[in-house]
């Protein structure tokens, strides 16, 4: 073969490789591409690595015992002192899932999504919305200089003049449902399904809450540590 026409068919097959190519990528379906998305660990179970603390009263005494460590594989917020642990990262569309438990005495915590001023309420809580895990309340939303929608909002918020996201407002949005929780002790799963300003909320597979028009639709992921002992053995993510 002479070296012109041997170019020429090189040329050839690369174009009919590259429009194979092109073809195949263009007939894909979106789950092809979803398998790009990988949950991420933000509890690696070792450390808290992609972490950062904000306890007020760490300020005064930075040599007090932190409220929280990871001991067993573990991640344990003591309750006290009173703070949060903040990923050093912003998320935003995210299916977050969280396996916990009360160690202790069952009490208050919470997870924080779309943090963003630290100290924005009481001095002690950033700005954010709160999926409240209290004992017997889990799944309730919190309002922390950030606000959401939801059905039936004066019945599960009380009287419209009253709401607000700041000191002294209704900030409390009742969650659906009774019972969803674990006995004290148990393992709970929740999740935390946030796309665009859409917020839903599942525990232990019940659809707790489900919120639209959120004031924010990205920021931080924030634990708390507010008064009762508990235990995370998983802070998934995943993509969406």
């Amino acid at each position: 073969m002479k070296p012109i026409q041997s170019a020429t068919f090189f040329v050839f097959l690369f174009g009919i490789f590259t429009a194979a190519f092109m073809l195949n990528t263009a007939f894909r379906q979106p789950s092809d591409f979803d398998n790009r998305k990988r949950t991420v660990h933000l509890f690696n179970g070792k450390d808290l690595e992609g972490w950062h603390m904000d306890v007020p009263e760490m300020d005064k005494n930075p040599k007090m015992a932190s409220p929280f460590e990871v001991k067993n594989d573990v991640l344990i917020s003591r309750g006290n002192p009173k703070g949060h642990l903040i990923t050093d990262k912003v998320y935003q569309n995210y299916r977050l899932e969280v396996e916990y438990r009360f160690s202790a005495t069952p009490g208050n915590c919470g997870v924080l999504i779309h943090a963003s001023t630290p100290r924005a309420l009481y001095d002690m809580f950033p700005q954010s919305l709160e999926v409240q895990m209290q004992y017997l309340d889990a799944g309730d939303f919190w309002c922390i200089r950030e606000d959401i929608k939801v059905p039936d909002m004066e019945k599960r918020r009380g009287p419209k003049e009253k709401w607000g996201a700041t000191e002294g407002k209704e900030r409390r949005i009742v969650n659906l449902t009774d019972g969803s929780e674990k006995p004290a002790g148990e393992w709970n799963t929740m999740i935390i399904e946030c796309k665009g300003r859409s917020v839903k909320v599942w525990v232990n597979g019940d659809l707790v809450n489900s919120g639209t028009n959120c004031t924010a639709k990205k920021g931080q992921i924030a634990l708390q540590a507010e008064g009762s002992e508990v235990e995370f053995r998983k802070v998934d993510l995943t993509p969406i």
